[in-house]
């Protein structure tokens, strides 16, 4: 109790001014998988030099994604960020920057989230963009949350089968205290044309939104068009997610598809993996619903002086203290990221955007041909940007768990997200970038070629 300063007698009492008899009690709602049978495997009483030592030891365990040939994706892609990122997000203009709120001294930091604001619009192909939300799952919960405002109470989401698992996760956890209706439809690793058609079909009145990825969960990209007719046609909003907004510099924005609010993960661009985040979450929609959506805004105006200057608009301040009232309890936005963002993609600008982006679809189309080459792989995929997902004859969790031992990080099996769902026990999904060589590619399937060679490996 060295850090803590109450006593029992502290504790006692406020435990009873809250009405709950012990400390157990207040994480009642916490299942019993999730909560800890018994304390943690660490070593107790350590000098802070003995714990920095002892946390190093743990760190060196991990597989540097670099330092390895990596294909794994599933919404996190390792792209190369060039070194004046990292410079200029570190100057002082932007390190010092002071709250938003305050115009007269934050001008700096409102004008590259107004320029940030400009890319996401421009990329996602709608009117409008807010400064960012935490990262694309959550955007994708506020997303259903702003459709169900718009469609004046309808509670029904469907989710798209090929909607990434922790987005589906994420958007239960979100609206698992409201109302809401939230179906998830079956994921199709190897048919995302009847995806997409058992989206349309389930469409009804009550619905207030669909949500559908593109490229989704398998790596397969959809054509929003009919999706978005049958959408409007029975007064509901089409929410379309991308996960690897890098795409975007080579197949048409959602928002030009039909989209009528688009969200999107943009660690792609400008941040690292980082062991899993921070992220940035990119949101965008119709101009009409602006004042629906969450999160801030920042906007242009004019000085006193007649000069050119930026401000927080629309979404004031009191309204996120006021909880009741607000359109979204995210009441902050990934500064450092969207700033990241919008240094890369402004050294980038769109012909790099779209150069970057080939380069990832080719090396893509060289993986695939290398992976169908190899005899009991079945790849799925008919359309891909640069994740593919393929067929094994055997397992394959058991596949990545034996390549990673060669230094081969070969993707994420689709039993890490569906432990559920047997049938997608032997889909294996591969991504690949521009930081992937040939070499690795060869690696890659002279390693998986040799394991399938394996005796028995059907069985496994």
């Amino acid at each position: 109790m060295r850090y803590l300063p109450h006593n029992d007698r502290d504790r006692q009492a406020m435990l009873k001014a809250i009405g709950v008899a012990s400390i157990d009690d207040l994480f009642a709602d916490v299942p019993k998988a999730a909560r800890l049978s018994s304390p943690l495997d660490l070593p107790s009483h350590k000098s802070e030099l003995e714990v920095d030592r002892l946390f190093r030891d743990y760190a060196r365990r991990n597989i540097p994604a670099a330092e390895h040939a990596f294909f794994v994706g599933c919404g996190a892609y390792r792209h190369h960020i060039p070194a004046s990122v990292d410079y200029i997000i570190q100057r002082g203009e932007f390190l010092t920057a002071y709250t938003p709120y305050q115009p007269e001294i934050a001008q700096g930091t409102l004008q590259y989230l107004f320029e940030f604001q400009t890319q996401i619009a421009n990329l996602l192909g709608c009117d409008v963009a807010n400064a960012s939300l935490y990262d694309g799952s959550t955007a994708c919960g506020e997303a259903i949350l702003m459709a169900r405002r718009i469609t004046r109470g309808r509670k029904k989401a469907i989710l798209a089968g090929g909607l990434h698992a922790h987005y589906g996760d994420v958007v239960e956890t979100i609206t698992q205290y409201g109302d809401e209706q939230v179906i998830r439809l079956q994921p199709l690793a190897d048919d995302p044309a009847r995806d997409l058609q058992n989206l349309i079909d389930s469409i009804d009145e009550e619905t207030a939104c669909v949500v559908v990825q593109t490229p989704d969960l398998f790596g397969h990209l959809h054509d929003l068009g009919p999706l978005a007719e049958a959408a409007h046609a029975k007064g509901a909003l089409l929410v379309a997610v991308v996960t690897e907004v890098v795409s975007l510099g080579a197949v048409k924005s959602p928002g030009e598809m039909g989209a009528d609010i688009v969200v999107a993960e943009g660690q792609s661009i400008g941040n690292g993996l980082n062991f899993g985040g921070p992220y940035l979450g990119l949101f965008a929609t119709r101009e009409k619903y602006v004042r629906q959506m969450p999160g801030r805004l920042a906007g242009q105006t004019r000085d006193a002086d007649g000069k050119r200057g930026f401000v927080l608009t629309l979404s004031t301040r009191e309204q996120h203290i006021r909880r009741e009232k607000a359109t979204s309890n995210i009441c902050t936005n990934s500064g450092l990221c969207a700033l990241a963002f919008t240094v890369h993609m402004t050294l980038l600008g769109e012909k790099g955007l779209r150069q970057l982006a080939m380069i990832n679809h080719k090396k893509a189309t060289q993986l695939r041909a290398a992976l169908a080459g190899i005899d009991g792989v079945e790849v799925l995929n008919q359309s891909y940007f640069n994740e593919l997902c393929v067929r094994l004859p055997g397992r394959a969790d058991a596949l990545v768990e034996a390549l990673a031992g060669q230094k081969i990080l070969a993707g994420v099996p689709a039993s890490r997200l569906y432990p559920q769902r047997p049938e997608l026990a032997n889909i294996l999904i591969l991504a690949i970038t521009e930081t992937v060589s040939e070499a690795d590619i060869a690696l890659l399937a002279g390693a998986l070629r040799d394991y399938l060679a394996t005796p028995g490996i059907k069985e496994r």
